[in-house]
């Protein structure tokens, strides 16, 4: 390929490709003109550090993965190394790795991180981690084993969000794969964009502006992606198949089967991937498991780590990945197996299972009847998709509204007493309630506040919840599960439950003019329990 026809995605990729590699291995700016023709491989070396070099790999159906190889220094083939296959994330070009790839190489690792298909300069389209993707991850670890001084017999694979993916994934059909580290993944891809029988729809349009600018989205994505933002109920049995076949707890049985020893991280105010999906998956997991949570939005809670950043997520990684495929006796297998971060204080919190967090409930009942206009948002919502969660993480400033003022025609309000102690909220909130409709289908938007003694309300989850083929003005009960946290309302707070209609993440199915009527029988009441750490 020549300079002249060189596509502007193409051209980014191999200058990114450059300053990246340049600066990763010596420390030192680099310049545009480091960049090499893509078909000739480029090898980069500091010293005593581990060797770099840019090759293509071919993937499933012929298709070229363009790809970069870390090999530990020494390296004489005299003797082999664990291997780590990292897929690149949604929209990432192949050099996101690097950082922590010459890392792990520096402990004795070969490391190949590889575009994933149909994303910058990689061959074929975006099959969001289908069939074809977990192909190609094994044509990967076919190809390190051929062509690198790999160990067939210790290979791991990890990755950020799409590769967290692909790679559990790829452990339910390549039982060579030891190991797994699942950073901002997915277990159920319908529970994580279609929660609630809910649109997410701030999630899906991040994700098909950035898949159409950044790679070749295939028709079959394409056809998915519009209907699922037009929201077309004819073809929902064929877009939670779809989901389905790219979701991890589908093949939970093979995973189980082979015996992967497997990492998941992610991250409370995950708005692609919510946590609760995760947390589901990891309680079915059979072999050896390890699950962390940390404050942050998506990828946000290990993204300074791909800059070379210390960071606790990578940290936990390269220890998983050493006891596993290199027998280090480090206590990684020996700790509590599941690591919460508060967003609170910061404290890290080790407990032997993801069901024994939280230690007692705090039910608030949601007496009376209360009627609600839908098609209007109260002024309570969850925030922007990515943004919102990251402004908590770093500046502890979740979503907020003011209680008192949120308009009860549009929204239903129901808070709990003072209490007298800090509450340590921790796992899973769960409502319950009766709910009449005037109409057959319509979306309800619940939400947990931290309300101070201005009334004040700080977001400490939520969750949507839609309905369609009711009977009108017939009550029915609703159970819903609201995004799962850890965080801390002070003493003298109280905690209060809104539910309304409109939220700019979601996409809501009220008609025009229907109401909502929230109600507590006497033989059900309705109520919202709150897990907490006592």
């Amino acid at each position: 390929m020549t300079p002249s026809r060189m596509t502007p995605r193409v051209a980014i990729g191999t200058v990114s490709a450059a300053v990246l590699a340049a600066t990763v291995l010596t420390g030192a700016p680099a310049t545009a003109e480091a960049a090499t023709p893509e078909s000739a491989p480029t090898t980069a070396t500091s010293g005593g550090s581990a060797s770099l070099r840019f090759v293509d790999i071919e993937g499933d159906g012929g298709i070229t993965l363009k790809a970069n190889v870390f090999t530990p220094a020494g390296a004489d083939g005299t003797r082999r190394y664990p291997v780590i296959v990292l897929p690149t994330s949604w929209s990432m070009p192949q050099v996101e790795y690097l950082a922590q790839a010459k890392k792990l190489a520096d402990k004795g690792y070969v490391v190949v991180g590889y575009n994933s298909r149909g994303f910058w300069q990689s061959g074929g389209e975006i099959e969001t981690a289908g069939p074809k993707d977990v192909a190609d991850a094994s044509k990967v670890i076919d190809w390190a084993l051929a062509h690198t001084p790999a160990d067939r017999q210790k290979v791991g694979m990890a990755g950020v969000s799409y590769g967290a993916g692909i790679s559990l994934l790829a452990s339910a059909f390549d039982k060579r794969i030891k190991a797994v580290a699942a950073l901002s993944g997915w277990g159920d891809l319908v529970g994580s964009i279609y929660s609630g029988r809910t649109e997410h729809r701030q999630a899906a349009e991040f994700l098909g502006a950035t898949g159409a600018l950044t790679g070749r989205p295939s028709p079959e994505f394409r056809t998915i992606m519009k209907d699922f933002l037009a929201s077309n109920l004819d073809k929902e049995k064929d877009l939670i198949a779809w989901g389905r076949k790219r979701s991890p707890a589908t093949y939970l049985d093979k995973i189980n089967a082979n015996g992967a020893a497997i990492m998941l991280g992610n991250a409370w105010g995950d708005s692609i991937f919510p946590p609760n999906q995760t947390a589901d998956f990891y309680e079915k997991l059979t072999g050896p498991k390890r699950l962390e949570f940390r404050p942050g939005d998506h990828a946000t809670a290990e993204g300074l780590g791909l800059f070379g950043l210390p960071n606790d997520t990578w940290t936990d990684t390269q220890r998983w990945f050493d006891h596993y495929l290199k027998g280090a006796d480090n206590g990684v297998d020996r700790e509590s197996p599941v690591l919460l971060k508060s967003r609170s204080t910061g404290a890290y919190e080790g407990y032997r299972s993801w069901k024994g967090v939280p230690s007692a409930q705090r039910r608030i009942g949601l007496d009376g009847s209360k009627q609600i206009n839908t098609n209007w948002d109260s002024g309570a919502n969850g925030g922007l998709v990515i943004l919102s969660s990251m402004l908590d993480q770093f500046l502890k400033l979740p979503p907020m509204a003011s209680i008192p003022l949120l308009p009860r025609p549009l929204a239903a309000v129901w808070q709990s007493e003072r209490y007298g102690t800090g509450q340590r909220v921790r796992g899973t909130t769960r409502l319950h309630t009766t709910l009449t409709s005037t109409a057959e289908s319509g979306t309800a938007i619940a939400y947990l506040y931290d309300v101070g003694p201005l009334g004040l309300g700080k977001l400490v989850t939520h969750a949507p919840y839609t309905f369609h083929g009711k009977t009108p003005n017939q009550p029915f009960g609703v159970d819903l599960e609201l995004f799962s946290t850890a965080y801390d309302v002070p003493a003298g707070h109280r905690l209060a439950v809104v539910v309304d209609t409109v939220d700019p993440l979601y996409i809501e199915h009220n008609p025009s003019g229907a109401h909502l009527t929230f109600s507590s029988p006497a033989n059900d009441p309705s109520y919202v329990s709150v897990p907490v750490r006592d």
